[in-house]
């Protein structure tokens, strides 16, 4: 089982229907589609785990801000998609926006990238930063896109410009509009206890306990915060489709017990959602 997966809706390569089939091929029986900042490619998603046997938990991933910190949220077991997708309409306008201001500094750097290039490589996805440094490393103007993050996209490199993002309440908030359960993702070191909890406390359902990422401190760590905090564990592999050692499809084998863990709080949110 993998609950984080990416297709070429956001920044993965593969479509998410070949991502099904990957995951089929991979004797996964279950998996989270978490495109960036949209839910496009869950229907074609859907059609395939029908015809494979692949259990699909529709998702999104989400980037967040507390207190000046990045945070990913990931957006599993959606339900209500047409009610979520009128929030997500903007941000993907202000991801656009982000990727013409790079591209200009690229461009004010002497790299030579357009931003149809980048058009050509998002095609009708949610475009980020992935996009961008393919269409560099098309443009023969680095060697890799790992190159491209290092030198140039990368937090805090010559041509990064920060993305807008929302506050972690509203984030939350639009997953459960949405009819999911809103899991921090990937949190790494700075998972504590105390951070756990006040997300917890802004809404949060439950963390990321496994991810490539994470150092087995981490899963230690965090996977005792989320027992002890009585919120849902998850995991996967952040897998975009492509070549990455750390990252692989298959390789981050998620607990089927922590879906059906999933699957009792998901319930138990529409049931209070309903009386509400």
């Amino acid at each position: 089982m993998d609950l984080q997966l990416h297709s070429n809706a956001s920044d993965g390569a593969l479509t998410p229907a070949a991502l099904v089939e990957a995951a089929s091929r991979a004797s996964l029986v279950a998996i989270a589609l978490t495109d960036h900042d949209t839910v496009a490619g869950i229907p074609a998603a859907k059609a395939a785990a029908e015809r494979t046997g692949v259990r699909l938990v529709a998702g999104i991933e989400l980037s967040a801000v507390e207190q000046s910190r990045e945070v990913h949220l990931l957006g599993l077991h959606l339900s209500r998609l047409d009610e979520i997708e009128r929030d997500l309409v903007r941000l993907r306008e202000d991801r656009r926006s982000r990727a013409q201001h790079i591209v200009s500094r690229l461009n004010e750097l002497g790299v030579p990238v357009t931003f149809d290039d980048v058009l050509r490589e998002a095609q009708d996805g949610s475009i980020g930063r992935p996009h961008i440094a393919r269409a560099m490393v098309r443009r023969g103007a680095v060697a890799d896109t790992r190159a491209a993050f290092d030198r140039f996209l990368g937090s805090g490199r010559a041509a990064f410009v920060p993305k807008r993002a929302l506050g972690v309440r509203e984030s939350i908030a639009l997953v459960h509009r949405g009819g999911g359960l809103a899991i921090w993702a990937h949190p790494g070191a700075e998972g504590t206890v105390e951070r756990i909890t006040a997300m917890r406390d802004a809404g949060l359902d439950g963390v990321e306990v496994l991810h490539p990422g994470h150092t087995p401190a981490d899963v230690t760590r965090i996977g005792a915060a989320v027992e002890a905090l009585d919120l849902v564990p998850s995991g996967g592999s952040d897998w975009h489709g492509v070549p990455d050692p750390r990252r692989t499809l298959g390789g981050m084998r998620v607990p089927l017990a922590w879906l059906e863990r999933q699957d009792v709080r998901a319930r138990e949110r529409a049931a209070r959602s309903r009386v509400a």
